[in-house]
Order: structure tokens, then sequence, then C-alpha cells
């Protein structure tokens, strides 16, 4: 095809086809802790959704948990409850479209709020949920091999032994050192790829390797606000996780709707991505 052909083939295409990706934009500390507040805000509005997404969440952790210790393989608990966190932008999706569904007025019912959860499966969501369970896959098969390595094939009966191991020996503390030094490099490259993905892909019509692709953006245009609200969500889930992952039922509802706000804040709305259709409604037209 010359040139001119694909000039005459570009102006024919409607502007619904011919998509740039998502703009972002830089933001600030400020923006940050107003998308916490505002996140604040939609779950004390709607305190009823956030609770059953934290009872969800906080289930599926001590469920994983308690498997490990009834299966014998109890040492494993810690790192499945650190790998468990990765999953969490998935299990708030719902908080999303709550946050989402407050911000336009649409009314807040659990028909409609499952069923574009629901719907996700058939879409390009679905995508994003499989790299964030391949990250948590990738992240244990590295925790057993650390194991091998730095503390041989010897097997452990219990979690304590395990403990006493990782904490008072050498190899046990080049293991946690390691350990904890792979693993927060995994947790940054997924947080980097979902942190904008998932709310983009709920609210926008794009394909999932655009949204992480954005998303990537979105971190490297603000690296220091953003890597500080990194560490926010790290520090948060871990006091939340430590009385038997009760506090997630405050503080993912918060984390999530908080998530939803900022990505707001960071992609520009007059983007020429389409808008995500409402369930049982048809796309709105290229405007």
């Amino acid at each position: 095809m010359s040139h001119q052909d694909s000039a005459d083939h570009n102006a024919e295409t409607p502007p619904s086809v011919l998509r740039r990706d998502p703009r972002v934009r830089s933001v600030s500390v400020r923006d940050i802790v107003e998308a916490l507040a505002a996140g604040l805000r939609d779950f004390q509005s709607a305190p009823l959704y956030g609770l059953a997404f934290g009872a969800v969440y906080a289930g599926g952790g001590l469920l994983i948990v308690l498997s490990a210790l009834a299966a014998g393989v109890g040492y494993l608990a810690y790192p499945l409850a650190a790998g468990f966190a990765l999953i969490g932008p998935f299990v708030a999706v719902g908080l999303y479209e709550v946050s989402r569904r407050r911000e336009v007025g649409d009314p807040l019912r659990w028909r409609l709020v499952l069923g574009t959860v629901l719907e996700q499966r058939n879409r390009e969501l679905g995508w994003m949920a499989f790299v964030t369970l391949f990250v948590f896959v990738v992240w244990m098969y590295q925790v057993r091999l650390l194991i091998v390595l730095m503390l041989g094939l010897r097997s452990f009966t219990s979690l304590q032994e395990f403990l006493v191991v990782v904490t008072t020996t050498p190899e046990g503390w080049l293991f946690l050192l390691i350990g904890h030094v792979v693993g927060a490099a995994l947790a940054l490259v997924l947080y980097a790829l979902t942190v904008v993905s998932f709310p983009l892909l709920l609210d926008r019509e794009v394909d999932f390797i655009t949204a992480m692709i954005t998303s990537v953006r979105a971190v490297v245009a603000s690296p220091k606000p953003m890597i500080g609200w990194a560490a926010v969500i790290v520090l948060l889930l871990v006091v939340a996780c430590l009385p038997g992952f009760l506090g997630l039922l405050l503080v993912l509802p918060i984390l999530g709707h908080a998530t939803w706000h900022l990505y707001r804040r960071i992609v520009v709305t007059d983007s020429p991505a389409a808008p995500f259709p409402a369930p049982g409604k048809p796309p709105s037209p290229p405007e």
C-alpha cells in the first residue's frame, strides 16, 4: 500500500478504529492524599459493598493459609499470604465499579455491580487477571527454589520449626534477604502493570496490553508519588493481615476506592479510548 493509499485509508477509517493510547498526566502527593480521602468517603457512603468485598478477600487469604497448614506445608503460609496480596487489584474490581457508579450518579444495586464484575470474564480484564495469577505462581516457584538453594532438601514439620531456622541461622537470614528482595521486585513490576490497568479496563474499551502500557507510563510519569503510593499499599496491607486478615475488611475497600479516584486523576478523560458500555446498554457512538 502506498503512502497516499494509506493516508486515504486513515481518512476514511472511523475515529473509533483510529484510537490512540490513553493519555496520562503526572500526579503529586497531594493527589494521592485526596484520592485516599475520596476513597474513605466512598466507603462511608456504601459500607456494605466495601465490607462484602473485603470479607471475600480476607476469607480467601485465611483459606489459603489454613489449607497450607492442613496440607503439612505450613512453612509456606507466610509466602502464600504475602503473594495473596498480589491479587488484590483483581478482587477490588467490584469496588472500582461502586466508585464509578457514585461518580456518574448511577444507581447502586448488587445486581448491577455484580453483573458488571461478572461481565469482565468475557472481556480484556480477564487477561489481566491471568497476568496477576501468573506473577503469583512465579512468586511461589521462586520461594520453593530459594528454600532448596538456601536451606537444603530438608523437611519442615511445622511453621514454628521453619521460623526458627530462618530467624536463627545464617542460611535463614540469607533466604529472608534474597526472598524479600525478589518478592519486592515482583511486586513492583506487578504494581506498575496493574495500578491503572484494572480500573482502565473497567472504565474503557481498550485491550489489556494497552492498559498495562498505560499503567507503566503512569508510574514513569510520576515515579516518586506512585512508588510512595505503592509503599502505602504494602504497609496498610501488612498491618491489615496481622490480625487474622480481619483488617482487610476495612483496608481493602478504602484502598480499592482510592485507586479508582487516583486512576481518574491520572488518565486524561478526553482520551479517544471508547468508554466501557454499561451492562445492557449499547456503546456510545464516537464523537
